[in-house]
């Protein structure tokens, strides 16, 4: 499976039996797999089914899924209930003979609940599980479709990702080629600090002194951070070549990158090695960035 985004959009349309129907997906990033629904009346029963087929294409994601339906015209029957009429009838001469009063007209005889029936077409169970059926497969139309758009942007996002790696490879390797960390530069820059300790200050141990300088120079040594860096990019670069869904694996790698950073920029013992610290830290930062829209 390749590298995908988070982030997509699919739609599929179709129709059964003058039932039309269209589905709608949606996803962004999510640290973990978040599905929203919006079923229409009727199609209640298929949320299970719909949420299991999305989670076996995507790992990763806050995915809103919609369906929304448009049924065919219903014929409608009216059919007179003559007994429910010949009651009405009886009753309403009755009283007219008793009172006198005027027999009622067939408006309102016919507007008398009961009288008449009003019959919809009933969709039998067959129809409507064929029905669900073809809608169901119009998910897997658009969740293709969605599936194509992350792997799309997934595969924009990972040459983004591997120049990024790049760099923070590049960025390392110039602090550790800094002539500032040779040997010879240390020792030059050690003596000098001590030699302004002696200048300034009285009844110094040049001993103790040197032992400070011993212990800053190790303080200040960057060596072990550059191998942790190191080692983080190969990691990285191999995550790159299973691909698959490894956006948590890959968050990991970038704390643990900007963690050695901020270690390395603060031992950081000149202006060279500091500037450099600085860039792999805004490169580092961009890679936490787009790591996000990694499923």
């Amino acid at each position: 499976m390749s590298l995908q985004s988070m982030t997509g959009f699919a739609r599929s349309d179709g129709a059964l039996n003058g039932t039309a129907w269209h589905w709608e997906l949606r996803s962004v990033n999510n640290r973990g797999l978040d599905l929203r629904l919006r079923l229409p009346a009727g199609f209640e029963a298929l949320e299970p089914k719909i949420r299991d087929r999305i989670a076996k294409s995507i790992a990763r994601g806050s995915v809103n899924a919609s369906l929304s339906v448009t049924r065919r015209t219903h014929t409608t029957e009216v059919r007179l209930n003559q007994a429910a009429l010949d009651r009405v009838l009886t009753i309403a001469t009755r009283l007219a003979a008793d009172t006198g009063a005027e027999k009622p007209r067939i408006e309102q005889l016919l507007s008398l609940k009961g009288v008449l029936d009003v019959a919809e077409d009933v969709e039998d169970e067959t129809a409507q599980a064929a029905e669900h059926a073809a809608v169901l497969a119009g998910l897997e139309t658009a969740l293709a479709g969605l599936v194509a758009a992350r792997r799309d942007e997934g595969s924009r996002l990972k040459a983004v990702l591997g120049q990024q790696i790049d760099d923070i490879a590049r960025l390392s390797a110039a602090i550790e080629a800094s002539p500032s960390r040779s040997v010879d530069a240390v020792r030059a820059r050690l003596a000098e600090q001590v030699a302004r300790l002696l200048e300034t200050g009285q009844g110094l141990d040049p001993a103790r002194l040197h032992q400070e300088a011993v212990l800053l120079a190790t303080r200040s040594d960057v060596e072990e951070e550059l191998k942790r860096l190191n080692a983080h990019v190969e990691a990285a670069r191999a995550l790159l070549r299973d691909e698959g869904a490894i956006g948590r694996k890959l968050d990991f790698l970038a704390q643990e990158f900007n963690r050695e950073a901020n270690t390395l920029t603060s031992k950081a013992a000149d202006q060279e090695v500091a500037r450099s610290g600085l860039a792999l830290k805004v490169v580092i930062d961009q890679l936490r960035e787009q790591v996000q829209n990694i499923e």
